[in-house]
């Protein structure tokens, strides 16, 4: 007779999906709002097929966000990345950070770094170096794509790409708390060409 509970049995759930489900419970609800019922019950799985797999709410928590940051977050960045003109791309980047703001598959509105991790920080282990890292690597992403254009003499030598990177970034999260407050897609598209013109403001052109 074979013994199942040595065995073991497989899983029969998408881990991908049931970190995206998890991700979504918190974004909603927070890390202390979030209920280990609220968060099996959105994964499809069991308590213990949870800890069996992702290990305890910290650590799904902690899951949660590399997720994010990965995948979900960085989806303004590639678009960012891939529009050969540098206009475009920024005008791309804030239409991309719109659209996550107001309108996310999820239903839920603003970023999850910024509204619902950063609410942990300071109290949960391992969140506060994620989200130092996060920032980080974006804005290294964004300076490095000023830093090809300054190559291609599109943009000034002296064009300062980590502080539009830093200036892109926080603008980014102005709308995210924008649609967390209620602001439609159209209320923040209406100045977007303005910040464009913003980010791209050479040297020069601002001590004029």
């Amino acid at each position: 007779m074979t013994d199942t509970k040595k065995m073991g049995r497989p899983r029969t759930f998408d881990s991908r999906e049931a970190l995206m489900a998890a991700m979504n419970v918190f974004w909603a609800k927070g890390y202390d709002g979030a209920s280990l019922k609220d968060l099996t019950g959105a994964m499809g799985i069991s308590g213990p097929s949870m800890y069996a797999a992702f290990g305890d709410k910290r650590e799904l928590f902690l899951k949660t966000i590399d997720l994010y940051g990965d995948v979900d977050g960085c989806a303004p960045v590639v678009a960012f990345e891939a529009e050969p003109d540098i206009e475009r791309a920024v005008k791309g980047f804030l239409e991309q950070v719109i659209i996550y703001a107001t309108a996310h598959e999820s239903g839920a509105k603003g970023c999850f770094l910024a509204s619902s991790v950063s609410a942990s920080i300071g109290e949960v282990e391992g969140v506060s170096e994620r989200v130092e890292k996060a920032i980080d690597d974006t804005d290294k992403r964004l300076a490095a794509r000023f830093d090809l254009e300054k190559e291609k003499g599109v943009l000034p030598p002296d064009f300062p790409s980590l502080e539009r990177a830093r200036f892109l970034y926080d603008i980014r999260q102005g709308y995210m708390f924008r649609g967390r407050a209620g602001w439609t897609a159209d209320a923040m598209r209406k100045d977007i060409d303005h910040r464009v013109k913003m980010i791209l403001a050479t040297q020069s052109a601002g001590c004029a």
